[in-house]
């Protein structure tokens, strides 16, 4: 049973996923979309009413807010409770904002209502810099066509954004003055470039029904897309009746330039792209960092010259760290649990029984992480230090009920018999008083509950998986390593032993005649102070207390 459970709890603890914390946050769902050339308030109007009518009390919502920006841009979070499914109130959020599609203004439709889960801060933010050749909208298409889906395909990113750039767009730069001269708008200028800004499919030539003798049928394929500044400068936008025409270059400025430029990225006053690397839910970020660095080093010698990228934000340092100092406690804790009982014990071979049940009982827990939905995280290794001191005590009742019958002559198999006939009720019940102090916590609510909930659970998994031990694997133990000491042995500890005896007898012979005294003269005292406080109290609640002004 205890190499069984061993085996599984290493099994779980490989496939754990790894945080700094419990997560306590409540999920939220951003809705964005843009509303172009439309002020904020226009937005708050036409789009943030419509869409917060429809998302106004989906299931679990706590709250919405809606951001309306000069830009055109809205921007609607909705925070739901905590624990609540992520991928379920996605869904509930996708079906009320189709709802209100149909009140959207045709801009917006357009361009398109964004649904997504909000993640949080990122595992890691790469950058990519040049320090004299490239600029950022360089850096920043290069990252979105090279390297960003190949980092969203490693195991356990969830997300992958790119901040401090947009994508290449062909820039119109109109020319009021030269509309005014030729008559014509804005709206003249879209509708040319939308209608021969197009893919045209032109059919086939010796198609079927083809006449006899027709041997190959060929796709016409004719000019595609626009794709240079020259060619959208020689969209024709009008044809006067003397057969003249007006070109999109005789309004308007085209030009190769970006989509935004509300925002750029710089590093150390450098051009730089920056990649935000968010996980995905239930990985492990240790893992999600080394599996991006090494796709980052397969990627790196693809890069044009005078390009490379760097790590400006990694927050695995602080979990790795967190772990590594609770790590090293759990590793004093059991040290010095094993002194403790040396002392008192004063048996190596009683002493490696608690030393071979604890790991037991404490990796054994982390089988159980994966059906409550636990992590590894600071407060669930806080627990396992807290329950190191606290799954010793039913390995001890066990060896110290064996030692005392070996004492008294029995063979080690009958002193354990007998023994655990003894302790295995006390055993139980210790295990049991354990449990019900802690797992109350696990069902408190709200944001408190959920942090404390791993710590506590954790705990009262231990101490269960403790009981377990303590009743299959101490025993056998307890009937194999102990024996009798022989008369007449000696040690090299004997004088310590003798001193450590003497003067834990003589606190314990203090300590109970203290308690003697207190028992049979106490107890009057105890009450007379006891009513007086009572006393006191009541007279404090009913009687006002007048304070100075000074």
């Amino acid at each position: 049973m205890a190499i069984l459970m061993v085996i599984v709890g290493l099994v779980a603890l490989k496939g754990l996923p790894i945080a700094q914390y419990p997560d306590i946050s409540p999920p939220n769902i951003i809705v964005s979309t843009t509303f172009t050339g439309a002020a904020a308030q226009d937005v708050e109007q036409a789009v943030a009413t419509p869409i917060e009518q429809q998302l106004n009390g989906v299931d679990n919502m706590l709250y919405l807010k809606s951001t309306n920006g000069n830009d055109g841009t809205l921007k609607t979070e909705v925070t739901f409770e905590v624990g609540a499914n992520l991928d379920t109130s996605t869904m509930l959020v996708q079906n009320r904002v189709a709802q209100a599609n149909a009140a959207l203004p045709a801009a917006v439709k357009q361009s398109g209502v964004n649904t997504k889960k909000s993640t949080s801060l990122p595992v890691l933010v790469l950058s990519l810099v040049s320090p004299s050749t490239w600029n950022s909208t360089f850096l920043t298409n290069y990252a979105s066509i090279n390297i960003q889906d190949r980092l969203t395909r490693v195991k356990g990113v969830g997300e992958v954004g790119i901040l401090g750039g947009t994508d290449y767009s062909m820039r119109v730069w109109v020319r009021p003055d030269r509309l005014m001269t030729l008559g014509l708008t804005v709206s003249d200028l879209l509708a040319a470039i939308s209608a021969q800004n197009e893919i045209t499919p032109a059919g086939q030539l010796g198609g079927p029904p083809a006449p006899a003798g027709t041997a190959f049928t060929y796709t016409v394929k004719t000019h595609g897309r626009l794709a240079t500044a020259d060619e959208f400068g020689a969209i024709i936008v009008r044809s006067n009746p003397d057969g003249s025409l007006v070109h999109l270059k005789d309004v308007a400025r085209v030009e190769l330039g970006s989509l935004s430029y509300d925002s750029s990225g710089r590093i150390n006053g450098k051009p730089a792209a920056l990649l935000a690397v968010y996980q995905a839910p239930g990985s492990n970020s240790l893992e999600v960092k080394d599996s991006v660095e090494k796709a980052m080093a397969e990627v790196a010698p693809g890069f044009p010259r005078d390009m490379e990228y760097q790590t400006v934000l990694d927050t695995t340092k602080a979990i790795s760290a967190g772990i590594h100092e609770i790590l090293i406690t759990l590793l004093e804790a059991v040290l010095l649990v094993v002194l403790v009982v040396f002392i008192f014990l004063q048996n190596w071979r009683a002493t490696l029984i608690p030393l071979i049940t604890v790991p037991v009982s404490l990796i054994a827990t982390f089988a159980v992480f994966p059906l409550v939905g636990f992590s590894i995280n600071v407060l669930s290794l806080l627990g396992l230090v807290l329950a190191i001191g606290i799954v010793v005590d039913d390995s001890i009742v066990v060896v110290e009920a064996v030692m005392h019958h070996i004492e008294q002559g029995m063979s080690p198999r009958e002193a354990t018999a007998q023994a655990m006939k003894e302790v295995t009720g006390p055993v139980i019940a210790i295990a049991l008083i354990l449990i019900a102090v802690f797992v109350p916590v696990a069902f408190m609510g709200g944001i408190t509950g959920r942090l404390y909930q791993q710590f506590a659970v954790t705990i009262a998994i231990s101490v269960a998986f403790s009981a377990i031990s303590a009743l299959t694997l101490s025993p056998a133990l307890a009937s194999k390593f102990l024996r009798a000491r022989k008369p007449g042995e000696k040690h090299l500890l004997d004088p310590f032993y003798a001193w450590f005896n003497r003067i834990f007898g003589l606190g314990t012979e203090r300590y109970l005649g203290f308690t003697h005294v207190l028992i049979r003269k106490g107890t009057r005292s105890l009450l007379v102070v006891g009513a007086l406080v009572l006393l006191a109290g009541g007279l404090l609640k009913w009687v006002p207390l007048r304070v100075s002004p000074r």
